[in-house]
């Protein structure tokens, strides 16, 4: 053979493989950035969708389910480029491969396609259930997510009420059906890679046969491994297609649940018309106006015959008793209730501040400016109107200290007067205030009202929305109070309430005409006295510490302790023990059955038929041991989900609620979804390829060394290259992935945080800020994955370049050997038949042997490619169980039950409760918050807890329920210390009713009784004694009606009267109420405490002070000041001298002289 021809082939040879790795780097790098483009604008889609959805299409559609859609389906379809690519050019692999055996064997190809079709159509109905367990899985997914997310914003209830078993439980039985859809899927798969591995099997046994019977070739070393070189060019095709398929079944699952989401209802924005303020000197017209929450359906209107109008720099009240629709009208103004008929006409701009507070993680300056350019007078005139400079004093970062997850640091007052001044410091022309007084003390109030509404606002106009669900009079308050009619009836409710001052302590209100009141000026002020009704986690810390803590990531090379770890925890070394073996023994036997082609064709006394068989008998046993490794790799998959999902909700369920306060739910719900996502889905298999790649790059190592040891030498010190440079890549790829684990969690909160916020932020028309500021999160969160995949191809680049050196270098070696013949015209086995002689003329090797060594050396840069790729891959994958297993490790908060210290079944029998140098801290390195409380709640005395912002009530209450640790000091309640009994014990033994009310998704019933300990009977004696039995008695399905996310179908009232509802039902001998009514109007108030008297006459109840009647009202009062104890007497002898409580209440009668 001429030297040029052989030079020639060489070059070609370079040529063809320089051209196939920079081609194929270039495209796999493309394909990921095309995915990268796909994923980010549908993020961006769902956010902008969630900013448009209207009530109905929130409804349909949970916070926790839109994080899902971001966090699973957005990233899910970044994917489909590359696995779409992926399957045509797999598939196109494989026809070229059936193209080259035709082109070698002729029609002896012919059959191999008969196989080759049935293993095609088998694949049909196998696709469609793979895509029926992916959809349903997806749907259980989402049902999970969405009472997670419910779950974690309420923590603090359940904590308090000691529901995490029966909230844990619901979780649990979530996960099961998700389980359940992911078992099958994964199985469905194992049965999946049988079949296709088995393919190539059938499918070259039946190319031999049809060699045998068409007489096409003959059946000799040159043809047997040709067809071999082909199939096994199949082989990453075969391994690849099913999961291919799997992927694209999963896409089109995301799919279509995005497209389900994007296509929902939206809000109208015809049902309001927005006209510019200069055109007329009104502001506000509803004219003939019907409203309703579920306009599809045929019931009565939520607001019927609505006529109201407003004139500039007037003060409109609107008022109604718990229930009757005052939320709903602001909501009607704003355009977010569905309009059935009249016209709604609003001149000019409009702010929104909403009856529970909306607080965005961020400083409190971000939350006041809201996005708006700083203008120093108007912001300092803007805090000083909402009475909030004296608390910015008081925080160490001013005003920029860190507002914790939806104001989690920020007492009740403190949210109010953040979202206030956000809207006066938004200068629009008209303000929407839905009971924003309720939770400020009497001196806040009145600053409140004189410098923010009557001063700062007094161009504005102002409306306070406050009876029945349809506008039963309207008019001045003078011309409404001398009618006669239910307005009078409203004021003179209000009155009582407020005369009960001058009574006896325990006489009782009668039940009056419940509403809010329409305030007139003399009432204004009184209306919304309050004796410090903040809460007090102090925000005084140690200087430079905020709140939120950075999130933890993993630093530098921690080597194989989170492969360790998903082993130790799932306990699935067995297992993958198990999985390994199986792909030794498959590979082994693959490895015999091509041996035995080598050896066998060699033998004259051996037929073809006995050749052909005895290699299909060996082929087809090998696939047995396909289906153990795939069936065990699913199997420690599995484990691993269950062990994991469990470890993780266990450690979040037991997490001290300092956890909560200070990991934003997002972070959480990150961990829940898409790390989980990845722990079911990719690292299992992930693992079994690497072993497969690694078990294969042995194996034909093996096997070219037992042919001739000599070409070792340059693919050795390729290997050790290759490794070098894979352990410098994975310095850079490993924070690149850390870095990118915790870009995505802000992503996902700003959505949760957005959806929670979205009528606040459609009201202020800031969706467009939002949805910039959203797009530079997703932004940041891109870059990360775009350099990861940038330095992956980098790797692969230079681990294919030092292969195919090996390549080459064997190359030019055969080149410049002596020279030898060329024994086959056919091109497509020159290069092969011309190393096949070489090999023979100079070892004396077998013409079989050297098929076998061609058709193994052929296939290591590929093999060495995989397993590199999926190397970098379960990199990239294990962080997130490095992610898992951090809040896996979570320090618990003490046990639910001690076993040997439970207290006995009818304690507290007195309800005696006495503090012992009580001192507490949040932290470690914080300041005390309560300082060495020495004092004793005697049996069935109610007891007012009084103090200034700060002064530590809340944690007292905390405290009290071993919310926190105590640094020093005990609580003793009837002589047992509270610290050494279990929490669930302690917790079920006290009732509280808290400041915001929470309800659940589910049922009245589930919502009254979450444990289901009592009969319909003794429930429906809690809802008559709450004032709701009427209510929900009209209701189609009684106890069983729905009540949606965070109760949003029922008043905040009314969530109040259902908490009530609760401590009813359990009737414990201590009652804490934490701030109870500093969300309700004053008459709902007068009902709640009236129950409180009668039903907890024997009791001893704890009250956070808000409103005077209540404190007035109590036993003892207690007084506390930046942590300790001032006063603790009763409030007849407080009130004789110059107390501190005394001048509590001094404020408060000031403020109501005028009445």
């Amino acid at each position: 053979m001429p030297l040029s021809e052989g030079l020639t082939i060489v070059g070609c040879l370079i040529i063809s493989k320089v051209v196939e790795s920079l081609s194929q780097r270039h495209w796999f790098f493309d394909v990921r950035r095309s995915g990268m483009r796909m994923r980010s604008p549908l993020m961006v889609a769902v956010y902008q969708k969630q900013l448009k959805l209207s009530s109905l299409g929130r409804r349909r559609h949970s916070a926790g389910e839109i994080v899902n859609y971001i966090a699973v389906d957005a990233y899910r379809m970044g994917k489909f480029p590359w696995w779409l690519h992926s399957t045509w050019s797999y598939a196109l692999q494989l026809f070229l491969a059936i193209g080259v055996l035709f082109w070698v064997v002729g029609l002896g190809a012919l059959p191999g396609l008969i196989p080759l079709l049935i293993c095609g159509l088998l694949n049909v109905p196998f696709a469609k259930a793979l895509q029926k367990c992916q959809s349903q899985f997806m749907i259980a997914q989402d049902e999970r997510l969405r009472a997670t997310s419910e779950i974690l914003n309420s923590m603090k209830i359940i904590k308090l009420h000691s529901w995490e078993e029966k909230f844990k439980n619901v979780v649990d039985s979530l996960r099961e059906r998700e389980f359940k859809w992911l078992s099958d899927s994964q199985f469905k798969k194992v049965y999946g890679t049988l079949m296709y591995w088995m393919s190539p099997t059938i499918i070259s046994s039946v190319v031999f046969l049809g060699c045998i019977l068409f007489k096409s070739v003959p059946l000799n070393a040159s043809t047997i491994f040709t067809v071999l070189v082909s199939l096994r060019s199949m082989g990453e095709p075969v391994r690849m297609i099913p999961e291919a398929l799997s992927m694209m079944i999963q896409v089109k699952v995301s799919f279509d649940r995005l497209n389900v989401f994007l296509l929902d209802d939206e809000l109208k924005d015809d049902k309001v018309r927005k006209l510019p303020s200069q055109n007329s000197h009104k502001s506000l017209r509803i004219e003939r106006c019907n409203f309703s929450w579920y306009p599809d359906q045929s019931t009565d209107p939520t607001l019927r015959d609505v006529n109201l109008e407003a004139q500039r720099e007037q003060k409109v009240a609107v008022c109604g008793p718990v229930g009757a629709g005052k939320s709903s009208l602001l909501y009607a103004i704003l355009g977010e209730m569905p309009k059935i008929s009249g016209t709604v006409d609003v001149f000019g701009t409009i702010a929104y501040v909403s009856q529970t507070a909306w607080i965005q993680s961020g400083t409190v300056r971000d939350n006041i400016l809201y996005g708006r350019p700083m203008d120093k007078n108007k912001y300092e005139n803007a805090i000083k109107a909402c009475a909030l400079d004296k608390d910015i004093d008081s925080f160490d970062h001013g005003d920029l200290t860190e507002i914790g997850e939806r104001g989690l640091n920020m007492s009740g007052g403190q949210k109010q007067r953040i979202q206030l001044a956000r809207a006066v410091y938004s200068d629009t022309d008209i303000y929407l205030l839905d009971d924003p007084f309720s939770a400020v003390d009497a001196h806040t109030g009145a600053t409140l009202f004189h410098e923010c509404i009557m001063a700062t606002l007094a161009k504005k106009i102002v409306i306070l929305v406050m009876e029945v669900g349809h506008v039963t009079q309207s008019g001045s308050y003078e011309s409404l109070l001398t009618a006669g009619t239910a307005f009078e009836q409203l004021v003179h409710a209000h009155r009582d309430t407020v005369t009960t001052l001058g009574r006896s302590n325990n006489q009782s209100q009668g039940e009056s005409e419940k509403g809010d009141i329409v305030w007139p000026e003399e009432l204004q002020a009184c209306y919304l006295t309050t004796i410090n009704s903040e809460g007090d986690i102090s925000v005084k810390g140690v200087p430079g510490v905020q709140l939120t803590e950075e999130e933890e990531k993993g630093i530098g090379d921690v080597g194989l302790k989170p492969i360790r770890d998903y082993f130790l925890v799932s306990k699935g070394t067995l297992l993958l023990i198990l999985g390994i073996m199986a792909q030794s023994g498959f590979i082994g036997f693959q490895a015999v059955s091509t041996y035995w082609l080598a050896l066998g064709i060699q033998m004259p006394n051996i037929t073809n038929g006995m050749l052909i068989g005895v290699y299909t008998a060996i082929s087809t046993f090998s696939a047995v041991f396909v289906y153990l490794r795939s069936f065990s790799t699913a199997h420690m998959g599995l484990k691993a989900s269950k062990a994991f999902i469990s470890g993780f909700n266990d450690a979040i369920f037991k997490a001290p609620m300092l956890f909560f306060d200070s990991t934003p739910a997002g972070r959480i719900l990150i961990r829940a979804s898409s790390d989980l996502s990845i722990l079911d889905f990719d690292v299992p298999f992930s693992m079994i390829f690497i072993v497969s790649a690694g078990i294969e790059l042995l194996t034909t190592i093996g096997i070219m060394a037992s042919v001739t040891w000599q070409v070792l030498i340059v693919g050795i010190l390729a290997m050790v290259a290759a490794n070098y440079v894979q352990g410098y890549y994975l310095a850079t790829a490993r924070e690149l992935i850390r870095i990118n684990g915790t870009t995505k969690a802000p992503v996902m909160n700003y959505a949760l945080e957005t959806s929670l916020g979205v009528v606040t932020i459609r009201a202020f028309k800031m969706a467009d800020r939002f949805f910039h500021n959203y797009l530079k999160l997703v932004d940041t969160d891109a870059r990360l994955l775009f350099h990861s995949n940038a330095t992956m191809e980098w790797l692969i680049l230079r681990t294919e370049a030092l292969q195919n050196l090996t390549l080459f270098m064997a190359a030019f070696l055969l080149i410049y050997s002596p020279r030898v013949m060329l024994l086959q015209s056919n091109p497509c086995l020159n290069f092969m038949v011309l190393i096949g002689v070489y090999l023979e003329q100079i070892f004396s090797i077998s013409a079989g042997l050297i098929g076998l060594l061609l058709s193994y050396a052929l296939s290591i840069t590929g093999t060495q490619i995989f397993g590199t790729r999926w190397y970098c891959n379960l990199s990239n994958y294990i962080i997130s169980v490095e992610r898992i297993k951090q809040f896996m490790m979570i320090l618990p908060e003490p046990p639910a039950i001690v076993e040997d210290k439970r207290p006995p079944y009818s304690w507290p029998n007195k309800g005696r409760i006495e503090l012992y140098s009580l001192k507490i801290k949040y932290r470690s390195n914080a300041p005390l918050v309560l300082k060495g409380i020495t004092c004793t709640f005697k049996e069935g005395t109610r007891v007012g807890v009084v103090g200034r912002t700060g002064s530590g009530k809340t944690t007292l209450i905390s405290a009290l329920f071993h919310l926190v640790e105590p640094t020093s000091g005990k609580i003793l309640i009837d002589g047992l210390d509270i610290c050494s009994t279990g929490l669930k014990d302690l917790r079920m033994k006290l009732s509280i009713i808290p400041q915001e009310p929470t309800l659940f998704r589910g049922s009245i019933r589930t919502n009254l009784d979450p444990l289901g300990l009592y009969s319909d009977y003794v429930i429906w004696r809690a809802l008559e004694k709450c004032q709701l039995k009427a209510t929900v008695s009209n209701l189609p399905n009684l106890l069983d009606s729905s009540v949606s996310d965070e109760g949003e179908n029922w008043s905040v009232g009314q969530r109040q009267l259902f908490c009530l509802g609760r401590v009813l039902l359990k009737r414990n001998r201590i009652l804490v109420l934490d701030e109870a009514t500093a969300s309700i109007d004053s008459s709902t108030d007068a009902i709640l405490q009236r129950i409180i008297r009668q039903e907890f006459a024997e009791c001893t109840v704890i009250t956070v002070a808000h409103r005077v009647p209540t404190v007035i009202d109590s036993d003892m009062v207690m007084v506390l000041s930046y942590g300790k104890l001032v006063e603790y007497e009763q409030p007849s002898k407080l009130l004789d001298t110059n107390s501190y409580f005394s001048k509590l209440v001094a404020e408060y009668w000031s403020s109501c002289k005028k009445n």
